[in-house]
């Protein structure tokens, strides 16, 4: 694990708390399937992708620090670049293939923290799952991290794409049963990767029959 000051804790637990307020009254979040989460290790996140909340409402499903990547235009917005690099969000330089911020999630994988990752590559465009692109294998295989897939519904209705803002609206997270590294060495590319996307595809439909209370 990545060493962090207790000061540098404390304030990853209170930006949390209210993360979590916030979005319990906005949001009205709820998140099944805590208990799959590994207690420790490198934990590989595979989500999908609906809004530029989802980092922190899915966050809010682990009680472990969870590292994310971002763009790194947004690390140079003011106070809102300070944040996330205090929080140590990873800068991904998409324009230079994104290298340097592939290299440095692996280093956190090796060191047994947790990156949140989505695989579609970007948000969606009508609130479903597009397929995943397969980028991400590389990171698992080599950092040996375990796969954990997870999905959330209501982000997309709460900030679609055309929107400047977001709006109230109800969130649900889904988490699901992880993918060891030991698994998925049992298993090609094609099939890990198709292993991952039903997993996540799972969580989804869970996530959105529990916000529409079915």
């Amino acid at each position: 694990m990545i060493e962090r000051s207790r000061f540098k804790r404390a304030s990853y637990r209170a930006i949390r708390a209210l993360c979590r307020l916030a979005c319990v009254t906005l949001f009205q979040i709820r998140c099944a399937g805590h208990q799959h989460v590994p207690a420790e290790g490198g934990v590989l996140v595979c989500s999908n992708h609906q809004s530029y909340l989802d980092p922190i409402l899915l966050g809010l499903g682990f009680r472990r620090h969870c590292n994310y990547l971002a763009r790194d235009t947004l690390f140079r917005f003011g106070p809102f670049g300070r944040l996330i690099a205090f929080v140590d969000a990873i800068p991904l330089d998409r324009e230079g293939g994104g290298l340097r911020g592939l290299k440095e999630t692996l280093k956190r994988l090796k060191h047994g923290e947790m990156v949140l990752i989505f695989p579609e590559g970007t948000r969606c465009h009508d609130g479903n799952i597009s397929p995943l692109k397969p980028g991400f294998l590389v990171l698992a295989r080599r950092s040996g991290a375990a796969l954990l897939p997870m999905a959330l519904d209501g982000a997309f209705a709460a900030w679609p794409r055309r929107a400047w803002i977001p709006r109230p609206g109800v969130v649900r997270v889904c988490i699901g049963e992880p993918i060891s590294a030991e698994k998925a060495k049992t298993l090609s590319d094609e099939q890990l990767l198709a292993e991952v996307e039903s997993r996540i595809r799972a969580c989804h439909a869970e996530a959105r029959r529990r916000r529409r209370g079915d």
